[in-house]
C-alpha cells in the first residue's frame, strides 16, 4: 500500500508528499507540515489528510486547521479633513 500527504490551503488543492510505503514516515510528515500551517501567518483555512490509494483518510489522519482573521479598521479621519 502506498500513502499520500493530501492538503487544501487557502482553497488550493496540492499533493504535499507521495509514495510512501511506510506508513510512520507519512504520519511524521503528515505532522510536520500541520505545525507547518499552523504557524503559518498566511493561512486562513487549511486540510491536511493521509490517503491511502483508494483515497481514504488512513486511521482518521485528517486535520483542519483555521486562524481567525482579524481586520485592523482604518482609522477615522479626523474632523476637518
Amino acid at each position: 500500500m502506498k500513502y499520500a500527504v493530501i492538503k487544501v490551503v487557502n482553497g488550493t488543492y496540492a499533493i504535499h508528499s507521495e509514495g510512501w510505503t511506510n506508513l510512520d514516515a507519512a504520519k511524521v510528515n503528515y505532522h510536520a507540515l500541520c505545525q507547518t500551517l499552523w504557524n503559518a501567518t498566511d493561512v486562513a483555512t487549511a486540510m491536511v489528510m493521509i490517503a491511502d490509494e483508494q483515497l481514504d483518510a488512513v486511521e482518521g489522519y485528517k486535520e483542519y486547521i483555521h486562524h481567525e482573521v482579524v481586520v485592523t479598521p482604518e482609522p477615522e479621519p479626523e474632523a476637518g479633513e
